[in-house]
């Protein structure tokens, strides 16, 4: 009976998104009641941090599905805001340097749903446990356009606002409509639209509204859901090629055809496999340092000593230059030090060959930072999260 409700509900397509959403969390309270989740205890977490690194979770709960989460809170005699918690999604954006003695909460719910569709648009709501690789190549094949430039990055959908992702000239705060998260702070569930994310470069609303728990910040937020407005209307799509080498492969891949969604998404996986090593093989976080934006005088002072170095002017009169050609020039490419180092093919990537510790990569990672700052002026910093 709830699974037929739930369905009957989906179909209703009269724009009101968040009207649908509201009526399910509330059948779901009533189902979650019933089945409070089961908690692990001292679980080894090195197979979920994609850089392989060794630490336990004194207590860990697997969430699939919001039901989960809401039990979890409501349940627990603790207020919410002192809860101890850690939030797991893919585990390809964090290096873990101890053990977590808190609760984590690893967000593994799946599903993707139609909630309102049109001739020139679709919105989708993608449960936060979904593989963010899997979902965009979903939509390239579903012809849902905006997401294809974001091809192979790893992680889970969840977790994809709170970075603001971003790739070859897109970001996803471009195609988020809005996100649903638990609020700690309200003991409620709450749906926060495009501006009330926050979004800017690899950061969010997400990454600055915390909590202090035991003297730690905490997130304020847990996503359990996000809703992305796409378009279909080919007519209305244009490819964005001008990073790299994104233009040619695409056109190549294409053929005589004009460059489609799948061409360019398929240059992209191409160009990332070729640039980037599979964490399966050799432990790694992907792009490790954020890329620095900084003044158009800044880059003039560079640019005279260093007449090559790659930089791009952003909307609003800044200059964003490439981290990774900074770390290579500071003579870091291909360095190992111990059980970690600098990827041989990209020096954006930072790698763990086995047998190390997070803090190995941290105290590496900091030497690159200063030494690149010496050199250029220009202070780099990481993307992963560091616990």
């Amino acid at each position: 009976m709830f699974k037929q409700i739930c369905d009957e509900l989906h179909k209703i397509n009269h724009g009101e998104l968040y009207l649908i959403d509201i009526m399910l969390d509330h059948l779901n309270f009533i189902k979650a009641n019933m089945t409070p989740p089961s908690m692990q205890h001292n679980v080894d977490l090195t197979r979920y941090n994609t850089m392989g690194f060794a630490a336990h979770a004194a207590n860990y709960l697997a969430i699939d599905a919001d039901d989960d989460l809401a039990v979890f809170f409501q349940n627990n005699d603790a207020p919410q805001a002192r809860i101890d918690c850690f939030v797991l999604g893919g585990g390809s954006n964090l290096v873990l340097t101890r053990d977590i003695k808190g609760v984590v909460l690893h967000m593994r719910q799946r599903g993707i749903r139609i909630l309102q569709e049109s001739s020139s648009h679709v919105h989708v709501a993608v449960l936060a446990g979904e593989v963010w690789h899997h979902w965009v190549m979903h939509c390239v094949e579903q012809g849902w356009l905006g997401l294809e430039n974001l091809a192979l990055i790893p992680g889970s959908v969840g977790a994809s606002p709170v970075q603001n992702i971003g790739a070859y000239g897109v970001e996803v705060k471009d195609t988020i409509d809005h996100v649903k998260a638990w609020d700690r702070a309200q003991d409620a569930w709450v749906y926060l639209d495009n501006t009330e994310c926050g979004f800017a470069y690899r950061d969010s609303v997400f990454k600055k509204e915390w909590l202090m728990v035991n003297g730690q910040p905490q997130s304020r937020y847990i996503i359990t859901e996000v809703v992305f407005k796409l378009l279909k209307d080919a007519s209305q799509w244009c490819p964005k090629t001008t990073y790299g080498d994104v233009a040619a492969m695409a056109a190549s891949l294409a053929g005589t055809v004009s460059i489609q969604a799948q061409h360019v998404a398929q240059a992209i996986i191409a160009i990332r496999q070729s640039k980037l090593p599979d964490p399966a093989v050799l432990g790694n976080a992907g792009s490790f340092f954020k890329n620095p934006v900084v003044t158009p005088q800044m880059v003039e002072k560079l640019q005279s000593s260093f007449p090559s170095i790659p930089n791009y002017p952003q909307a609003d009169g800044s200059v964003k230059i490439a981290a990774g050609w900074l770390v290579e020039q500071a003579g870091y490419k291909g360095m190992r030090d111990g059980a970690v180092g600098v990827y041989e093919k990209q020096a954006l990537v930072l790698v763990h060959h086995g047998g190390g510790q997070g803090c190995d990569l941290m105290a590496l990672a900091q030497r690159i930072s200063d030494d690149v700052f010496t050199k250029f002026g220009v202070r780099i910093s990481p993307e992963p999260i560091v616990y």
